[in-house]
Formats: C-alpha cells, sequence, structure tokens
C-alpha cells in the first residue's frame, strides 16, 4: 500500500488546460515515487484573473482568490499553490488573506536556474512577468525579456483563454524565443504555464525549461516530506 502524501491544493482553472497538466504531472510525479496523491483543485475564473492582471488590481485578485483558498482548506488541503506565474502578481496580498500555507510557483525558480548553470535565461510569458523578471525574484540568474513583449503577452493570453495554440500563434513564440537566445540567454523559460501547449513535442532548436515542471517538482517534494 502507497503511503499518501501531504494533501496539495491548487487554484486551478487559470487557464484550463495548464490545470490539466499539472493534475497529470503530479500524478505521474507521486507515483514515481511511490506515493498516494492527495490533492484538490478549486476553479478559478481565468477571465477575471486576466482582467484584474491587465489593471494591476491585487485587491481584487486577492480576494477571489481567498474565496478559492477557504474552498481548499474545507476540502482538507495542508498548503495551497497557484497554477499561474501571471496570477502571481498579487502574491503577497493573497499570502496576507490566505488561511493555508501559500507556495510560489517562483521561489523554486531561482534556485532551479542555478542549479543547472544557468546564467542567463530569456522568459516567454505575460508583459508583468517577463518584464519584471518574475516580480523580481530572481536573484541567481540574469533575465532577458522578449523584444516584441506586448506581441507575446497578447498571444499568450489569447491561447491561455482558449486553451489552444494555433501555428502562427506557435510560430511567434518560438521566433520570440529564438530572438532571445541570439541576445545570449543559456535557455528559454516557459514562464507561463499555458505555454507548453506551444512547445509540447517540439524541438525548437534551443534549450527550453518549463516553469510549470520546476513547481510540479517543487509541490511533489513539500507534500512527501
Amino acid at each position: 500500500m502507497q503511503h499518501p502524501t501531504r494533501h496539495i491544493g491548487l487554484i486551478g482553472g487559470i487557464g484550463p488546460a495548464a490545470t490539466v497538466v499539472y493534475y497529470q504531472r503530479l500524478v505521474a510525479g507521486a507515483a514515481a515515487r511511490g506515493r498516494s496523491l492527495r490533492l484538490t483543485i478549486a476553479n478559478a475564473d481565468v477571465q477575471v484573473l486576466a482582467r484584474n492582471a491587465e489593471d494591476g488590481n491585487s485587491r481584487a485578485q486577492a480576494t477571489a482568490y481567498g474565496v478559492h483558498l477557504a474552498e481548499l482548506k474545507g476540502a482538507g488541503a495542508e498548503f495551497a499553490s497557484i497554477t499561474s506565474l501571471g496570477g502571481h502578481f498579487c502574491f503577497a496580498q493573497t499570502e496576507a488573506v490566505s488561511p493555508l500555507t501559500l507556495i510560489s510557483a517562483i521561489a523554486p525558480m531561482d534556485a532551479g536556474f542555478a542549479a543547472r548553470g544557468l546564467k542567463t535565461v530569456g522568459l516567454l510569458g505575460t508583459r508583468q512577468v517577463a518584464g519584471s523578471a518574475l516580480y523580481g525574484q530572481l536573484h541567481q540568474t540574469r533575465a532577458l525579456a522578449p523584444v516584441d513583449l506586448d506581441l507575446v503577452h497578447d498571444t499568450y493570453i489569447k491561447i491561455a483563454i482558449s486553451g489552444a495554440c494555433p501555428a502562427n500563434a506557435r510560430d511567434v513564440l518560438i521566433g520570440e524565443g529564438q530572438r532571445l537566445i541570439d541576445r545570449g540567454a543559456d535557455a528559454v523559460v516557459l514562464a507561463g504555464t499555458d505555454l507548453g501547449l506551444a512547445f509540447d513535442g517540439v524541438d525548437p532548436g534551443y534549450p527550453v525549461l518549463d516553469a510549470l515542471d520546476l513547481h510540479v517538482e517543487h509541490l511533489l517534494d513539500l507534500a512527501c516530506d
């Protein structure tokens, strides 16, 4: 009989496609460690998040998250995390009202880059995430934002909301990744949890790290401790 993990709570739905990947990779990761996964997902509204992030309305989004965190606590979750890097724009405000320990998806990235010997990474993600170098939380690695940050932002938001990545959007993101490599990035980081829709199963011709994978590994480390 497998020993169960600590009960993970996720705020999902932002966007739905990324939430499915979190579920799949957490299940697979727990099984690989010989553990039985305990997981509850609360469904947030990706349209509300997109609007609040664009407006910089941290208070409104933290309040919305607070409702979901209460749901997760009621379901028995022992800690919680947000399945959107763009959704971390109000992390401090959310942490202040959370009834559960809130785990950052950004914190393990800095250590993960350093452990891989990466000196410079290129970030693909929203205007807020890539433009701020993940809200200024990278301390060991230099980060580059895309040259056409608005184009990457708009392309990413469309695929996150729709849950699909058409060929023209994939071409934009892969091309912008190459421009980051050309400017000196050692690897391109998918700093948006829906970007796997564009890169999964594709060889862009340069190294790619998925922030979602780093987050999943961190959650499993905590859950299996």
